[in-house]
């Protein structure tokens, strides 16, 4: 079901502080804190002895006290002390200890085997840092589905034009042909839509008149992180070769996907725009807009999951679903190809 050996989104950067909390990632719950230096941590949420979630204990300085009986661990999940053992640590007394890195904002868990990871891996976001490039975020959402419908829905340009009508829909969304791109760490689905009028949501935003040349680039890497770019160009302009013109309009959408359980995701997203860095009304405008829309999406895919669950004749699949079944079965064997790796070392 999932990809052990990849970094997923564990949680904002500022939602950790020194109160230990609880994550849930991939099925496995995972206790995050920070020490007294400000050193991010995460380890299995649960004491060797009767497992009480450490999550339920308190830092001390660098290391953890469980709440029951203060066992202590360190940050690489060795305990250190053990007063109820007469002052011996057990030798079996540890718990795991998960890789975690802090960029973009959010800290990234890697989740399979700690010796693959390599933070040069983190998905590279360009314009993150560049001032010229305005940010705009909301909170994360959790969305009650298999986190593989969201990436469906990530790959599925042409969705906008029934659940998204009042924001990012134009009629052109409806029937443009479509183009997949299979690559080795992720897949595209693509489309110009030529002389159009700009839809709802970013009317308000381009800085030119008149209809325009549109591309959505609807990217999923493996195994759940979306780039979303959406380009306008004055009509006339657009295309694989259209020349620069300074008006363009570009907002890249980063969409983080982490699996929590088979039927539950945390969905972490933020935007980038090259025009206005610091428009503040423009950002709040753009975040909420984003929200709504994400909310649309929320309530069809909780919808869809159920309606998977519950189906009493197969579900059918239609020429837009290139991409999607592209990508499923590309992360099919690649996690297959993990599983038996796993096995082989492990005998």
């Amino acid at each position: 079901m999932f990809l052990r050996n990849s970094w997923y989104v564990g949680a904002w950067s500022d939602e950790i502080d020194e109160t230990p909390r609880q994550i849930l990632m991939l099925n496995e719950k995972i206790c995050v804190f920070r020490t007294q230096s400000g050193t991010l941590f995460a380890l299995e949420d649960a004491c060797p002895h009767r497992k009480l979630p450490l999550s339920m204990g308190r830092v001390k300085g660098e290391a953890i006290e469980c709440g029951y009986h203060g066992l202590t661990f360190n940050c690489s999940g060795a305990c250190i002390a053990a007063p109820g053992a007469g002052g011996r640590v057990p030798s079996n007394a540890t718990v795991r200890s998960y890789p975690i890195e802090e960029r973009y904002g959010l800290a990234w868990i890697w989740m399979g085997d700690p010796n693959l990871a390599d933070p040069a891996k983190i998905f590279q976001i360009e314009h993150f840092d560049d001032p010229t490039w305005g940010i705009n975020r909301g909170k994360a959402m959790e969305v009650d589905c298999n986190y593989l419908y969201i990436t469906d829905n990530l790959l599925d340009p042409s969705h906008v034009a029934w659940v998204h009508q009042t924001s990012f829909a134009q009629n052109a969304t409806r029937d443009t042909p479509l183009e997949t791109d299979v690559q080795d760490g992720c897949v595209v689905v693509s489309r110009w839509m030529m002389d159009v009028e700009p839809a709802p949501f970013y009317k308000k935003i381009v800085e030119f008149e008149g209809n325009c040349d549109r591309l959505q680039h609807y990217e999923v890497r493996f195994p759940s992180h979306a780039f979303i770019r959406a380009v306008f160009k004055p009509a006339g302009t657009g295309g694989k070769n259209g020349p620069d013109d300074p008006r363009t309009f570009i907002m890249d959408s980063f969409n983080f996907m982490t699996p929590m359980t088979d039927g539950k995701t945390r969905y972490y997203w933020f935007q980038l725009r090259n025009v206005r860095p610091k428009d503040e009304a423009l950002s709040k405008m753009m975040s909420e807009g984003v929200m709504q829309a994400f909310e649309e999406d929320r309530i069809i895919l909780n919808a869809v999951q159920n309606g998977m669950n519950e189906k009493t004749n197969p579900n059918i699949d239609l020429a837009i679903d290139n991409g999607q079944l592209r990508f499923r079965k590309k992360l099919s064997q690649m996690i297959e190809d993990e599983r038996k790796l796993k096995s082989v070392e492990a005998a």
